[in-house]
């Protein structure tokens, strides 16, 4: 193997272990809750906040750790990153007070931000652009990996050590992940960095209080909707508007706005938020359909569920060397397309095959899911100019982002309501079919979007 080939691999490893790094910290939380609700005496309300808090500083940071990347320098700001996570996980394992846990958590997620979005920016730079599809696949597996990995390796952290454990974990890895990002990945040449203007701190602020209110309202009381949510989400068009104006106005701004203007991008992000939202619904309604119609305990549900996750890691790389070879455009299609049989199958085959009915399209969900994803990403990625590739990955991530946690509210809602709307036993079934009738119509859309922009 030679030195060049060497290189290629631990680049992949060490961007590979930046998204692995993140995405595990957002799943094995939530299976600690139980045990930090009695360790600190607290409410699940209150301890809830120990992943919210993580969840919403990614949500709010991303964009614009991304642009900052592409001013300051993309390395230089991922090894910053490595290093504040590392910190952070530090602070997380000897928190001796709940609050002290969350304010380190968020402290770990603006890391985690930075670490998600300059991975992403850094595959196009840094390995040869016939080989970025592969690249993208990887980064799409270490995602499921991580959160297909954290209630297991979560729960026998906790088990056997203590719940401080399963922060503690991430110290090793993320000084590796640092020593390989440090040895391994070049600095940006000048062709690439981007002119140095000054941050857009007031954009910034604003697009981080508009993505903070809406992550707020649609995550917080997600069985009914109240007058605050409903207050948060004026906020959040508020702060858009005001946000818009000054972007509009700026000579620095954080986002472009003609950006939008190119199909490609905004088709992109758009199509990104739409099938997240889709893959949020099998992540929210699965575990009460399979409760209630084929009286599943916690053990098999989470058997069955980890199916989504274990097929997006085992197809993400197979995906990606699909997009290599016959391009981002027909495969981003593809992806759609499966997705879309898997979405219609349930709707239409619940109810007769028994557990395979379910299952399968889960599988053609999420194996679809993946290609789309290793696809959608390449093409954006590669249609830019190199200058702004943090900023784009950021957006990427935000767009993800925005799709988990609008499908988590909203598909969680139609389910609800679907589903008691007979007066005498509740319609799992039917809640179920009409919540995949909704998730269909939305990949409809996806592919609409898709073909106007080919």
């Amino acid at each position: 193997m030679t030195s060049e080939n060497i290189k290629s691999y631990a680049i992949l490893v060490a961007l590979g272990l930046s998204i692995l790094l993140s995405s595990l910290s957002t799943s094995i939380a939530n299976v600690a809750l139980p045990n930090l609700a009695q360790n600190f005496h607290a409410s699940m309300q209150e301890v809830q906040w120990v992943v919210l808090a993580y969840l919403l500083t990614i949500t709010t940071l991303i964009v614009s750790v991304g642009r900052l990347g592409d001013l300051i320098g993309r390395r230089r700001l991922l090894l910053f990153g490595l290093m504040t996570f590392t910190i952070a996980s530090v602070l997380c394992a000897i928190a001796s007070d709940l609050w002290f846990l969350i304010a380190a958590r968020a402290l770990q997620g603006a890391a985690a931000a930075t670490m998600m979005a300059l991975a992403m920016a850094m595959v196009a730079g840094a390995l040869p652009k016939e080989r970025t599809g592969s690249a993208m696949g990887l980064l799409g597996s270490m995602s499921a990996v991580g959160t297909a990995l954290g209630p297991v390796v979560g729960g026998f952290l906790i088990g056997g050590v203590g719940w401080q454990a399963i922060f503690a974990i991430n110290i090793p890895f993320a000084l590796l992940t640092w020593l390989l990002v440090y040895c391994y990945l070049p600095a940006e040449s000048q062709s690439e960095k981007q002119p140095r203007l000054a941050f857009d701190f007031v954009g910034s602020l604003l697009l981080a209080f508009s993505l903070g209110t809406y992550a707020l309202a649609m995550t917080l009381g997600r069985s009914s909707f109240q007058s605050t949510n409903a207050a948060l989400l004026l906020m959040t068009l508020t702060g858009l508007a005001m946000f818009v104006r000054v972007q509009s106005r700026s000579t620095a701004p954080l986002i472009e706005l003609s950006l939008f203007r190119q199909p490609e991008l905004s088709g992109g992000f758009a199509m990104s938020a739409l099938v997240t939202t889709v893959v949020m619904a099998t992540l929210v309604v699965g575990p009460f359909y399979l409760a209630e119609a084929f009286n599943l305990d916690t053990a098999h549900i989470g058997l069955v569920m980890s199916s989504g996750p274990i097929v997006a890691a085992v197809t993400g790389l197979p995906a990606g060397r699909l997009v290599d070879r016959f391009g981002a455009t027909i495969m981003c299609s593809v992806g759609l397309v499966v997705m879309f049989v898997g979405s219609a199958s349930v709707v239409m085959l619940a109810g007769h095959f028994g557990l395979a009915a379910y299952i399968a399209p889960l599988v053609l969900m999420t194996a679809g899911y993946a290609l789309f994803q290793a696809a959608n990403n390449a093409a954006v990625m590669s249609s830019i100019d190199v200058g702004q590739r943090g900023l784009i990955a950021g957006m990427l991530n935000l767009a993800r982002n925005l799709g988990l946690i609008t499908g988590a509210s909203l598909m969680g809602r139609i389910f609800a309501i679907s589903s008691a709307s007979h007066t005498l036993t509740p319609d799992t079934l039917g809640g179920l079919r009409i919540t995949f009738a909704v998730a269909t119509g939305l990949i409809i859309l996806a592919l609409f979007i898709q073909v106007r922009r080919t």
